[in-house]
């Protein structure tokens, strides 16, 4: 298994930040099993940050195990599909999630 929280800091690198301007919110990522923990993200026009740890007031938050989040950050999981087949438990602002899962780089 990857360095999981080396693939969550590397979030920042894997989004474009051309196609992230314009765009702001706030994301938890709420992963079980091995290595897991929960993650922030920041969004603030274009630039992408990471902290370890709970988030206050997260816009939006990610259920999953940290082997579906993997997949999903590597490419290797269709969002839509592991949503779908409940992979993956969204709550809060579905369209943030939507924009969220388009901006990963492939």
């Amino acid at each position: 298994m990857t360095d999981f929280n080396a693939l969550m800091n590397s979030l920042p690198t894997m989004v474009s930040v051309e196609e992230a301007k314009g765009l702001s919110g706030r994301v938890l990522f709420s992963l079980s099993g091995e290595g897991g923990g929960d993650w922030g993200v920041v969004l603030d026009d274009g630039k992408v940050s990471v902290s370890q740890g709970a988030m206050a007031e997260p816009q939006l938050t990610i259920k999953t195990s940290t082997e579906v989040a993997e997949k999903l950050l590597s490419g290797n999981l269709d969002p839509m599909m592991a949503f779908m087949t409940g992979k993956i438990k969204i709550s809060g602002d579905m369209g943030l999630g939507m924009k969220l899962m388009g901006l990963l780089k492939r």
